[in-house]
């Protein structure tokens, strides 16, 4: 990994076949775990239809899941206790902080309740500042598929903040940005132009949004870097941790 070399990090890339049944995997998953020169392990999702993608998750040691999806950091990050924050949702807090953008008492609209994405970035948003996770006090509404068009509508032009992280191409349009909101698109669908090319794009109609919004960010090349910068976090998190039980200290 290119981001791991520039950072220090040493990577290894395990390749393994997709006819690899679920007790290899878990194996090899456990080989990591006891591996004390290991000190994060990601499980690249998804995983093949036979195997179960939260046993897989679940097998990884919860000091080293640096993606931050197994149940014992899933749960502490419900309790705003300081654990492993899935990397997307922690690129998007990120953002909010390094642009200055201000959460406490806004409104902010997620889109999208995906456990790896939409969910954890709810969690961290609402999250009060009298636990071990920063506090950051929004007043979030959580839409997903199963929300009525006309009501995303109504909590989208009321928003301070636009997160979508869905999959759906041009689901927040102008007519549903009020003036000056930030809107941080997650959201990467791959299409085909009418030229004939590949193209990665959004959830954000970015063009006829951006002259609205206060900040937006672009696909490719908004979330997806931070996403990979908080990889490099949690994992240089987690060598220290380790490092500090073997220590002793």
């Amino acid at each position: 990994m290119i981001a791991a070399k520039k950072v220090g990090i040493k990577s290894q890339t395990i390749r393994m076949p997709a006819s690899t049944s679920e007790d290899e995997l878990l194996k090899k998953i456990d080989e990591l775990n006891n591996d004390k020169t290991v000190d994060g392990i990601l499980i690249q999702l998804p995983v093949p239809e036979h195997i179960s993608e939260r046993k897989v998750c679940q097998a990884v040691d919860p000091r080293k899941d640096v993606d931050g999806f197994h149940l014992t950091n899933i749960g502490k990050l419900t309790c705003n206790l300081d654990t492993f924050v899935p990397c997307t949702a922690l690129g998007v807090i990120e953002l909010l902080k390094r642009s200055h953008i201000k959460t406490f008492g806004k409104n902010v609209v997620v889109c999208g309740r995906s456990k790896n994405v939409g969910l954890p970035i709810s969690l961290l948003l609402h999250a009060d500042a009298r636990n071990e996770l920063p506090g950051h006090e929004a007043t979030v509404i959580l839409c997903h598929r199963n929300t009525p068009p006309e009501e995303l509508t109504f909590f989208a032009k009321r928003a301070d903040i636009i997160i979508s992280a869905t999959g759906v191409v041009n689901l927040i349009k102008p007519e549903m940005v009020k003036p000056g909101a930030c809107i941080i698109d997650v959201g990467i669908t791959r299409i085909t132009t009418p030229e004939g090319k590949s193209k990665i794009v959004g959830d954000v109609d970015f063009e006829g949004c951006k002259p609205i919004a206060g900040h937006i960010t672009p696909v490719p090349g908004g979330v997806g870097p931070m996403t990979v910068a908080m990889l490099m976090v949690n994992t240089l998190t987690a060598a220290k941790k380790l490092a500090e039980e073997q220590n002793g200290s």
